[in-house]
């Protein structure tokens, strides 16, 4: 088995955040600092990583599974679907601190009517318009820049990303736990395991289980026999976790923390 060197690893910028997706809490109240690590096959996922991170929606699929506002702090339709009317945040900035307001959203059908406050006319009824604005592929850009409560320092979407946390965030105290986010794309599933053993990564997704058979201090989830993501004992997630997508790398960033 490939063996791994710490400084290869982690000098160029490595492992991140990934999913929501069951009870493996290391502590019921989350804890802000450290930096989280995560090895990551490539297959996107370090790409999606780094989307949640930077970028927001105007709404999102919260860790349990519901649907709430995000940008949007409400919204309301009529003319059966046709017509959306969404209130949005007014603590929000882009990544350079440039104030968000609903100028910066420009997504189809939506139109500015006032700072904070934005309307979709659609073409045809959707009784599922904020439910379709939680994908990433909705996230609000302005000139390439986002409002996520991460700073993407540097980034190779083949190799590694790093991700700062930004100060004085609105989402402070509520997500983006972690000080800095690091990736790195191991593609070989035992070599991802062989990261997470030796303790050069928090967590890995979908590592070689046989690398992992007698090793202590691990959580697996969804279970020890359908390993999805394998994370250390000291790593927390959201109490309650939707088991809708064992994957919720997009958002993982600011989900997960280290406990210790």
């Amino acid at each position: 088995m490939t063996r791994i060197d710490r400084r290869a690893l982690f000098t160029s910028g490595a492992a991140a955040a990934l999913l929501a997706a069951s009870g493996l809490s290391a502590e019921t109240r989350p804890r802000a600092g450290g930096t989280l690590r995560m090895a990551v096959p490539r297959d996107g996922s370090l790409e999606r990583i780094a989307q949640g991170a930077a970028f927001d929606q105007l709404t999102e699929i919260a860790p349990d599974g519901t649907l709430r506002g995000e940008l949007a702090l409400s919204w309301q339709g009529s003319d059966n679907g046709r017509r959306w009317l969404f209130q949005l945040r007014r603590d929000a900035r882009l990544a350079d601190g440039t104030p968000f307001t609903a100028r910066h959203v420009a997504l189809p059908g939506a139109r500015a009517v006032s700072p904070f406050e934005l309307v979709f006319d659609l073409d045809a009824p959707n009784p599922h318009l904020p439910l379709d604005l939680a994908d990433a592929a909705q996230s609000v850009r302005h000139d390439g820049l986002g409002t996520g409560a991460y700073r993407i320092a540097r980034m190779d979407v083949a190799r590694h990303l790093l991700a700062t946390r930004i100060d004085g965030h609105y989402k402070a105290g509520q997500a983006a736990w972690a000080d800095r986010i690091e990736v790195i794309v191991i593609p070989d599933p035992r070599v991802r395991a062989e990261a997470l053993r030796d303790n050069f990564v928090d967590l890995a997704y979908l590592p070689d289980a046989a690398g992992l058979s007698g090793q202590t201090g691990l959580r697996f989830h969804p279970s020890a026999s359908d390993i999805a993501i394998a994370a250390r004992a000291n790593v927390g997630i959201p109490l309650r976790v939707s088991t809708r997508a064992p994957l919720d790398d997009g958002r993982i960033a600011e989900r997960w923390w280290i406990a210790a």
